[in-house]
């Protein structure tokens, strides 16, 4: 199942992933940010929430079977090849969203903000295409056929 909404980059990566990479564990791990943090979209404004705020309203259950399918990126980003650094960010990002997401009142807020699983997948996603194609990175498009930058001294 091909979604037009992350195979367009909706997730935050745009690029090309290379032939190398299973590509079907690419879109699992996609859908799984895409159903936790971005399922649907808030009326009248362009932020989305998934479904890891509504699990948080259940006490303790609700964040850990949260944190399990957000853990389930990071396994699948290991098994993909993702560096050890980049798997010990992920690891902190579901660390500070299961957290935050349990502090009483303020933890569905909290998960409806901090979007660690999409932010996951483009973390990997990154890495596995070693850079290739990092759209807006550093405020350009990636085109690389600008040519060189002269600079004339006079």
């Amino acid at each position: 199942m091909v979604r037009d909404d992350t195979a367009n980059g909706r997730d935050g990566y745009g690029g090309e992933i290379p032939e190398s990479v299973d590509q079907a564990a690419v879109e699992r791990m996609r859908s799984v940010a895409y159903v936790l943090d971005d399922l649907v979209g808030i009326p009248g404004t362009n932020s989305r929430v998934g479904i890891d705020p509504v699990l948080g309203t259940v006490p303790v259950v609700g964040d850990v079977v949260s944190a399990a399918f957000s853990l389930y990126i990071v396994l699948e980003s290991a098994r993909l090849g993702v560096s050890y650094k980049t798997l010990l960010v992920m690891i902190a990002n579901v660390a500070i969203d299961t957290a935050g997401g349990s502090l009483p009142y303020v933890g569905v807020l909290f998960d409806a903000v901090w979007k660690a699983n999409k932010w996951n997948v483009e973390m990997a996603l990154a890495e596995l295409t070693d850079g290739m194609d990092l759209e807006g990175e550093f405020g350009d498009d990636g085109d690389e056929d600008e040519g060189p930058i002269t600079i004339d001294i006079k």
